[in-house]
C-alpha cells in the first residue's frame, strides 16, 4: 500500500488550514485506491478522502486516523448512443479544470460553463457541482463507486445519487451524514459533439453572464475564456501570490427557498427559478361518476423553488468584500463576498468564526441561515 509520511492538510487545502494525521496514503491507480479504502475500512479507524483539497475546511489538530490522497487520472473516450453525442470516462483524481480544457479542445459541449473549478473529477457529482446555471446533473450518465459498507466496487447510473442543487446521497453535509457512504472511483459524462464553430447556448444565465443574446452564436473557446476571466476578477482561479484565492471557492450555498419567501426579500435581491429537472408530470384527475356531485376541485399551483444569492445577502447584512473580525487573520474576499479566505496564517477556528458570524447576521437581518458548501472536519461552524 502507497503510504507516504503524513503531512499537514494545511498545505494540501485551498483555504491553507488543517492539522496533520496519523497516516497518509497516496493512491495514484484505481486498484491502489480500492485496496487502501478496503483496509481502512476494516480497521474502523477515522478516514478522510482528499483529491484537490479546494472543498475543504479541516482542523487544525491533528487526528487519529488516515488521510486517503486521491491521485488518479486518466481520460477514455466512449461512444454515446445517441447521434452527435461523446461519452468519456474519468478517473476520480483527474483535474477538473483539465478535464474541461480537454473538452474544449475536442469540440465537446456541456461542462465548459464550469471552467475554472477548482479540485477533482470525483468530487464534482457529490455536490453535483455548477456555475452560471450549468450542472454536472445535465451530463451525468454514471459513476463507479466503491461502497463503505460491503467494499464493493459498482457503477451507478446518474438517477440514482439523487442529484440536486449542490447535493447528492453521497454528500456529508454539515450537521449530517451521506446517505450513502462511498467514494467515487471514476465518473462517465455523455458530452455534445459541437466542434469548434459557433454554436448556440441554451441557458440562460450563462447568456447574461456572457453578454450573448438568445440566438447567437458562441464557440467553446469564447465561453471558456469569458468564464475563466470572469471567475478570475472575482479571485476564483487558484494564484498562489494572492490571498483572495485561498478559498474554498463559495463558502456558503446560495440559498434555496420557496416562491413565497423569495417574495419576502428585498426585490433587488438577485434570484433564479430552480429547474425543474424531475418534476412529475400532474396526474390526471379522476372522479367516480357515483360520487361527482358537479363540484371539480381547481388546480393546484406548484411554483418552483428559488435560488437567491448568497453572496447578495451577505453584503446586505452589512458585511462589505474585505470584512474582518477584530485581530483576525480571516477575511471575505475583497473580490467576492461568498468567499473567506486565509489572509496568511489563519486558523481553522478563524476561518469557522468568520463563518458563523455571517450566518448570524443574515439570519437577523433576512431570516435564512445560510448553509456551508465545503466539507467540515475537525471544526465546529
Amino acid at each position: 500500500m502507497p503510504e507516504i509520511a503524513p503531512v499537514p492538510l494545511a498545505g494540501l487545502t485551498t483555504l491553507r488550514v488543517g492539522g496533520t494525521p496519523a497516516r497518509m496514503i497516496e493512491a495514484r491507480t484505481r486498484d491502489e485506491l480500492v485496496t487502501a479504502l478496503r483496509e481502512v475500512w476494516a480497521t474502523g479507524e477515522a478516514w478522510l478522502v482528499v483529491g484537490g483539497g479546494s472543498n475543504l475546511l479541516a482542523g487544525d489538530e491533528s487526528f487519529d486516523g488516515t488521510v486517503i490522497l486521491v491521485r488518479t487520472s486518466g481520460i477514455e473516450r466512449l461512444p454515446s448512443p445517441r447521434e452527435g453525442h461523446t461519452r468519456v470516462r474519468v478517473e476520480a483524481g483527474h483535474d477538473w479544470d483539465a478535464l474541461v480544457a480537454y473538452a474544449v479542445d475536442e469540440g465537446l459541449s456541456g461542462i465548459v460553463a464550469m471552467s475554472g473549478i477548482p479540485g477533482t473529477v470525483g468530487a464534482s457529482p457529490v455536490q453535483n457541482i455548477g456555475a452560471y446555471g450549468q450542472e454536472i446533473v445535465e451530463t451525468l450518465v454514471e459513476v463507479d463507486l466503491i461502497d463503505e459498507a460491503t467494499g464493493e466496487v459498482s457503477t451507478v447510473p446518474a438517477d440514482e445519487l439523487a442529484l440536486g442543487f449542490r447535493t447528492s446521497v453521497l454528500k456529508n453535509h454539515y450537521g449530517s451524514v451521506a446517505a450513502r457512504s462511498a467514494v467515487v472511483l471514476s465518473v462517465t459524462l455523455e458530452l455534445r459533439e459541437v466542434g469548434h464553430g459557433e454554436y448556440t447556448l441554451s441557458g440562460a444565465q450563462l447568456r447574461q453572464a456572457l453578454g450573448v443574446a438568445e440566438g447567437e452564436g458562441v464557440t467553446l473557446r469564447r465561453v471558456r475564456d469569458t468564464v475563466l476571466q470572469t471567475r478570475a476578477r472575482k479571485g476564483m482561479v487558484l494564484d498562489d501570490p494572492d490571498p483572495d484565492t485561498h478559498s474554498a471557492g463559495s463558502f456558503f450555498q446560495n440559498a434555496i427557498v420557496s416562491a413565497s419567501f423569495a417574495r419576502t426579500l428585498p426585490p433587488e435581491c438577485p434570484r433564479w427559478p430552480l429547474p425543474q429537472h424531475d418534476a412529475p408530470e400532474p396526474a390526471d384527475l379522476v372522479i367516480p361518476l357515483a360520487a361527482y356531485d358537479g363540484f371539480v376541485p381547481a388546480p393546484v399551483s406548484v411554483q418552483p423553488d428559488v435560488k437567491v444569492s448568497a453572496a447578495w445577502l451577505i453584503e446586505h447584512a452589512g458585511l462589505g468584500k474585505g470584512f474582518r473580525l477584530p485581530r483576525s487573520r480571516a477575511g471575505l474576499s475583497t473580490k467576492h463576498a461568498l468567499a473567506l479566505t486565509n489572509r496568511g496564517g489563519a486558523t481553522a477556528e478563524e476561518i469557522a468564526e468568520l463563518a458563523r458570524y455571517i450566518q448570524q447576521r443574515v439570519q437577523a437581518e433576512f431570516g435564512l441561515i445560510l448553509q456551508p458548501e465545503p466539507v467540515v472536519f475537525g471544526v465546529e461552524i
